[in-house]
């Protein structure tokens, strides 16, 4: 089974809420929303963890309530969340990720010698590739 989200417990096979830890969750969004950091939104509400893990909870769809997840967060405070987390995100300037550059196009030298066993030909063979 996966990871249940914080504020949700499994008995029996079914999702229930955890009552006092609901009410962090609640007031990590309603922080998070009033002008606080990710972090600082955790550790007034009690759970103080990363900032990353905060940012994975507010994220988080099943606290609005799925099928399988009850409510916990009113969805108008959701999506004030989701805007929230753009808005700050486009301010600092960290909207995208920088993607490192892979070179797919390779060339094979034409030079090419036997080798004593498979081992030494494999190890001959990569060393004659390069980059286009």
């Amino acid at each position: 089974m996966s990871h249940i989200p914080y504020g949700y417990e499994v008995k029996d096979g079914k999702i229930f809420i955890v009552e006092e830890a609901t009410d962090k969750v609640r007031l990590i969004f309603q922080n998070y929303v009033s002008g606080m950091s990710l972090t600082e939104s955790a550790k007034t509400a009690g759970h103080p963890i990363t900032h990353s893990m905060v940012k994975q909870l507010l994220q988080r769809k099943c606290y609005i309530g799925n099928s399988f997840y009850p409510k916990i967060v009113d969805e108008n405070l959701f999506r004030r969340v989701q805007i929230e987390l753009q808005k700050r995100q486009k301010s600092t300037g960290k909207t995208r990720r920088k993607v490192p550059v892979i070179r797919t196009n390779f060339v094979l030298s034409d030079e090419r010698e036997p080798q004593e066993n498979f081992t030494k030909q494999a190890e001959y063979l990569y060393s004659l590739i390069g980059v286009k």
